[in-house]
């Protein structure tokens, strides 16, 4: 039997492996022996041809039993050998488990003994997996992103994708990378998928979400930026769903995250060199094409390069109600990256025009951070009122202000609506949106 088809044969419903607060070391207190058996009896299983007059689960059973034979082992330790077993053919090896994990946002794998995973914000060390050695990691790598067309080795040694569940993956291997392999994967979070899933944990306000929702459908201009892990993508997400059904969507993204739902959506990606160094496909590329698709608004997963000119050149010209990410620490921030951007793609624009034409382009910049408790709160929405000075000229409209740390070390603070009449809401008030009257009328 072929590696592949034995791979693919090997469906049989396998024993839970529920120690995820139980090691290697506490059920193999020998995790030499471990190492060496596993490896051995996947190599067995891979490389040996099953006889016709077996069953499948009778032989892996069989090639399990001859090579633990003479060793002294508990019912526990065979179960557990055979579930790891198990997850190196037919699942994704040691990170089999954590990808199922629903509780688990993020996965990093620093060495083979070194995996950390995010639960509710919070980083901690799983000691309950283990790889065996680095090739070990390159390998799960390897098969993590085989379906997707991709491949690492010493020649293209970092890949940067999207799996087929929406988890993103990063992963990179000498000689970039001097510890050894290194996997960080970003899993998709199907749970938080609606405003009301921010609200109820906290992350805005009631008040903040119909803002916001009446300025997605009042074809207001966003700029969400945070830093790393903050949230920015998962709101991009929940600020889309607001769009109207009619109109037609145009998304641009390094790897597809974004999962909107409406009709009318065109979803493209960027695409890396190949082998001979050529074909590449940028996000500028992508945008600047997007414009003679005959979109009604631009998406664009992030902006980090040359393409913020022309995401900006967008949203000047008719394709109002166009959103972006960048990374960013806070508005201000924000704001003087895309000016370097706009600088990195060769435009020789004086400054004081840079920005008023980031003025031009943009109308709110929502600010959403990942706070010391793991929760990730929008801290600030504010919007841009003018250029004077030769300065761009900010106005916070919403802003969470922290007052300290809770007895549990949870952020405490409270949201403030500040006492000014943005000039966005005319802009909703003359296309007909009046939901968020209540907050501004009685400030005129």
């Amino acid at each position: 039997m072929s590696r592949q088809t034995l791979r693919d044969a090997f469906s049989f419903e396998k024993t839970k492996n529920t120690y995820r607060n139980i090691t290697d070391y506490d059920i193999f207190p020998d995790k030499r022996l471990l190492d060496q058996l596993r490896t051995k009896i996947v190599e067995n299983l891979i490389d040996n041809e099953m006889p016709k007059d077996k069953q499948l689960n009778e032989w892996i059973y069989d090639e399990i039993d001859k090579t633990i034979e003479g060793y002294d082992l508990s019912n526990l330790e065979r179960s557990h050998l055979f579930n790891l077993i198990d997850n190196e053919i037919n699942g994704l090896g040691p990170l089999t488990e954590l990808l199922e994990d629903k509780n688990i946002t993020e996965i990093m794998v620093n060495s083979p003994d070194e995996i950390y995973i995010e639960i509710d914000g919070e980083i901690i060390k799983d000691e309950s997996v283990s790889f065996i050695n680095d090739e070990h990691i390159i390998r799960t790598v390897q098969r993590l992103i085989q379906p997707l067309g991709r491949t690492i080795d010493a020649t293209t040694p970092m890949v940067d994708s999207r799996l087929q569940d929406g988890s993103r993956i990063n992963a990179v291997i000498p000689p970039l990378s001097t510890k050894g392999p290194v996997i960080t994967i970003r899993k998709f979070k199907e749970t938080m998928s609606t405003i009301d899933d921010f609200i109820r944990i906290g992350s805005l306000t009631p008040y903040m979400a119909r803002f916001l929702e009446a300025c997605v459908q009042g074809r207001v201009n966003m700029l969400i930026c945070g830093g790393t892990g903050s949230g920015k993508t998962t709101l991009l997400n929940i600020l889309s769903g607001f769009i109207n059904e009619n109109e037609r969507i145009i998304t641009i993204e390094d790897a597809a995250e974004l999962r909107l739902n409406q009709n009318h959506v065109i979803s493209l990606e960027t695409r890396n060199v190949n082998y001979e160094s050529e074909g590449e496909i940028t996000i500028r590329d992508l945008v600047i094409n997007s414009l003679r698709m005959r979109p009604d608004r631009i998406i664009v997963g992030e902006v980090r390069g040359k393409e913020a000119f022309d995401m900006l050149q967008a949203m000047n010209t008719g394709h109002d109600g166009s959103m972006t990410t960048l990374h960013a620490n806070s508005p201000i921030d924000a704001l003087n990256r895309l000016e370097t951007m706009v600088l990195m793609g060769g435009m020789e624009i004086p400054i004081k025009a840079i920005r008023e034409y980031i003025v031009n382009a943009i109308d709110l910049v929502i600010n959403i951070e990942r706070m010391s408790d793991g929760r990730r709160k929008v801290t600030s929405i504010s919007e841009l009122i003018g250029f004077s000075d030769d300065e761009i000229k900010m106005k916070e409209i919403f802003a969470f202000k922290q007052k300290g740390l809770t007895e549990n070390n949870e952020v405490d603070g409270t949201y403030i609506l500040y006492d000014v009449i943005p000039k966005v809401y005319k802009k909703l008030k003359a296309r007909g949106i009046n939901s968020v009257d209540d907050m501004f009328e009685d400030k005129k």
